[in-house]
C-alpha cells in the first residue's frame, strides 16, 4: 500500500470536505469521522490535508524542499 494520509479522529469533526476533494475515493465518512479506505490509487496529492479545517489530516512524511 501506499504512504496513506493520517488521520486523528479526536480532531475531525466530520464536516466531508475532504471526501469531496479525494479524487482517489480513499475516504470515507463514517459515523462522523473520517476513516481511510485502503487503495493503491492514493498518489498523496495533499488536497484531503490542505482542506481539512480542523487539522485532523496530516503527511505521514516529511516534505523537504532542498534549493541547490
Amino acid at each position: 500500500m501506499a504512504e496513506m494520509p493520517l488521520i486523528e479522529p479526536a480532531k475531525c469533526d466530520g464536516c466531508g470536505l475532504c471526501v469531496s476533494v479525494c479524487r482517489c475515493n480513499a475516504l470515507v465518512l463514517v459515523g462522523h469521522i473520517v476513516t481511510i479506505v485502503e487503495t493503491e490509487e492514493c498518489a498523496w496529492c495533499t488536497e484531503c490535508e490542505a482542506v481539512c479545517p480542523t487539522g485532523a489530516i496530516s503527511c505521514a512524511f516529511e516534505i523537504v524542499i532542498q534549493e541547490p
